[in-house]
């Protein structure tokens, strides 16, 4: 399957002055908490939210963060205040059965992980527009953030897209597949019958729906992942998103690697794709990972880069396709 256009593929920023803080985690002291934002999903869910306001000029768009499988949207606090700080009104929001969105029993808790993509991103996108209906969105999707424009019925209100460590979850495209094929087809399963849910302790931080996860096994186990199932339906709504998507892969990534990125970018088949593949290497030789491009250390490289991309789509009209 090919992209309309393929605008650049495996280059990374240049170096720049790095701090020396490696931890793989975002500090909790927030320069910024963000401002309560309220979000309902499709479906009427109350999901929390939070609104980072910008500072100085207006860059004419709205930047919306969706998170990584089990992550917290707190862990995106600090790069949504710089790029807030850059001139972008920035939202990030939990999922269903995430963070401030966690119902308080989640056992029996109803829900799927294509419900993320379908109801609450869907609602944050139409609550975001709401708001802000004269300014460009500009999705930045994390990890399984990046899979889940397609199953949005108003996916159409996104201007471009910014991928971040987002790739297919099919379990043969890890690195230690066997391993991951043996927690899908029976860990998960096992601890999902035990607990109710998929406790946070088995690798995915926070505790997750037993909906969400035995959907999220069976796509990781499938070639196509979420495209096994919703039909040719759900494989249009992805392949006709014509959109300027920049998806960020990195060589020490341990979950998306470069191989699963560019098989979920094949489902965006008539975005503007450009694939940057990073190694650490050429970032100040800090290490990145699955998590890593959210911490600050990353502000004068990584970030920096980003947020060029993004000013330039904030000033730049969404591509119309030649009929």
């Amino acid at each position: 399957m090919s992209h309309a256009t393929v605008l650049e593929h495996n280059v990374a920023p240049l170096p720049r002055d790095l701090s020396r803080d490696e931890r793989l985690t975002v500090s909790t002291a927030d320069p910024h908490p963000g401002l309560d934002f309220p979000i309902r999903a499709l479906d009427g869910y109350a999901l929390s939210g939070r609104l980072f306001p910008h500072e100085g000029a207006e860059v004419g768009a709205v930047a919306l963060i969706t998170s990584a499988t089990g992550a917290r949207q707190r862990y995106y606090a600090r790069f949504a205040a710089f790029l807030a700080r850059r001139g972008f009104p920035t939202i990030t929001y939990d999922y269903r059965g995430i963070g401030g969105s966690r119902p308080e029993k989640l056992e029996g808790f109803p829900a799927r992980l294509e419900d993320w993509g379908s109801q609450d991103l869907a609602g944050a996108i139409a609550t975001v527009r709401e708001r802000f209906p004269r300014r460009r969105l500009l999705l930045i999707g994390h990890s399984v953030g990046g899979q889940l424009l397609g199953l949005a019925p108003n996916a159409n209100e996104v201007s471009a897209m910014l991928h971040v460590a987002a790739g297919s979850g099919y379990y043969k495209l890890f690195p230690q597949r066997l391993r991951m094929a043996l927690n899908w087809r029976v860990i998960a399963p096992t601890l999902i019958r035990a607990f109710g849910k998929l406790p946070g302790w088995a690798g995915t931080a926070e505790d997750l729906p037993a909906g969400v996860a035995e959907q999220w096994a069976r796509w990781c186990l499938s070639p196509q992942y979420l495209m096994s199932e919703g039909g040719e339906t759900r494989r249009e709504a992805y392949a006709s998103l014509y959109l300027p998507l920049r998806a960020y892969s990195f060589s020490d990534d341990p979950i998306a690697s470069k191989a699963a990125v560019s098989h979920l970018l094949d489902f965006y088949a008539d975005a503007l794709v450009e694939h940057r593949h990073v190694t650490p290497r050429q970032v100040g030789g800090q290490p990145i990972g699955h998590f890593g491009f959210f911490r600050e250390t990353f502000r004068h490289t990584l970030w920096e880069d980003a947020v060029e991309w993004l000013a330039h789509q904030a000033l730049t009209a969404r591509p119309v396709k030649a009929a």
